[in-house]
């Protein structure tokens, strides 16, 4: 199985600003100094990485705010324009939206001893880094899907949509790659990487698969039985459910798995030292292990950081599958930054197989909020 690690690629663009989606406070109330950080991951899942940090360094409190990645990408470059960042460390699953900012001189550098230690599939131009490793997973409803149909490709997936009578048909959900800047990163990457790329969005669309912007939520419906699969969501979350809710199955698909690295920037001119320790914490082995216990370092002994000096080489994972890197730059398939998602060549070239146009990949949408 080829697992392809999707760091520092693309640009794209982002929707309109909308309200963060959730706040939390870490560190005592009389610490001396406090660090705003801005991210995608939501509260639950990064918390026990942040309270580590903040063990022992009662001088320190964060300020933690949760948005989606086209929300934190518009907000972060209205900052950047303005002069005046508003968070002192910025972590998003749009990975490809970072790059964006740090293209546009809206990041700071910085070296240490930790960031040194990446190989360059995970860091660029000291202003970017990657800091997870999370697999995009298809998820299904034990009690719901036989066991003889669970699909184990995207070949398999197709075949459980062909059919017209197709008791999948609306019950398979996915990422709406307009809403979601983490979604349209994996259906860009799953453009590039799967012969199968046209023939989903076509069943997708015919089969009246479910199309929203959120891990969470979508997992959730996939537990519950609102659906029977998900497509592309992000494993973390997935085992994170997973704990609580024995019926949920998990996928790492045989013909290849996309993952993740989420996208760490420091923005403004400088630094903040505190933020600055916090990103150091996030790519120590400490840091990592307990980044692990959520899920979002995959892979050997639990490190996110992987043995690939080349950025593109391919090793083992365990059970004969291998990882594939990609090299940093220049970008497999640069995405041009559009004014606007829909007006996207890529979203209009998913959109022809959808009816008239209605919604985005042709899917029934869903609003909702966080992506991951």
């Amino acid at each position: 199985m080829i697992r392809v690690i999707l760091i520092l690629v693309a640009l794209v663009t982002a929707t309109p600003l909308a309200a963060q989606e959730a706040t939390a406070q870490f560190g005592a109330a009389t610490a001396s100094h406090r660090i705003t950080l801005r991210t995608t991951t939501d509260v639950a899942i990064l918390a026990p990485t942040i309270e580590a940090f903040l063990a022992g360094r009662p001088d320190l409190g964060l300020d933690y705010e949760q948005w989606g990645s086209n929300d934190l990408y518009d907000l972060s470059q209205r900052d950047c324009a303005a002069g005046k960042p508003g968070a002192d460390i910025v972590i998003s699953s749009g990975v490809h939206q970072m790059v964006k900012l740090v293209n546009d001189n809206c990041a700071a550098s910085w070296r240490s001893p930790a960031t040194a230690s990446l190989p360059p599939g995970l860091i660029w131009r000291d202003q970017i880094w990657g800091v997870s490793r999370e697999p995009a997973v298809l998820v299904y409803n034990r009690d719901l899907v036989p066991a003889g149909e669970v699909p184990e490709t995207r070949f398999d997936l197709l075949d459980l949509l062909r059919p017209n009578d197709s008791p999948y048909a609306g019950r398979v959900a996915t990422y709406d790659i307009q809403a979601s800047g983490l979604g349209f990163l994996f259906a860009f990457m799953d453009a590039q990487e799967a012969s199968t790329f046209g023939a989903l969005m076509e069943a997708f669309a015919r089969s009246g698969a479910v199309a929203t912007c959120c891990s969470a939520e979508i997992i959730a419906g996939v537990a519950k039985g609102d659906y029977l699969i998900a497509y592309n969501v992000l494993g973390s979350y997935a085992r994170s459910t997973q704990a609580e809710n024995p019926n949920l199955g998990i996928i790492e698909p045989q013909d290849y798995t996309l993952i993740l690295s989420r996208a760490a920037i420091l923005p403004g001119p400088s630094a903040d030292p505190d933020a600055a320790a916090l990103l150091d914490f996030l790519l120590s082995q400490r840091g990592q292990q307990v980044m692990a216990r959520k899920h979002l370092c995959h892979g050997p002994d639990d490190l996110c950081q992987l043995p690939d000096p080349l950025g593109k080489s391919v090793f083992a994972i365990g059970g004969g599958r291998s990882t594939q890197g990609l090299p940093v730059l220049p970008p497999r398939g640069s995405i041009p930054v559009p004014n606007s998602m829909k007006s996207h060549g890529f979203v209009r070239f998913c959109s022809i197989f959808g009816q008239n146009g209605r919604h985005l990949t042709g899917f029934s949408r869903l609003d909702a909020t966080n992506d991951g």
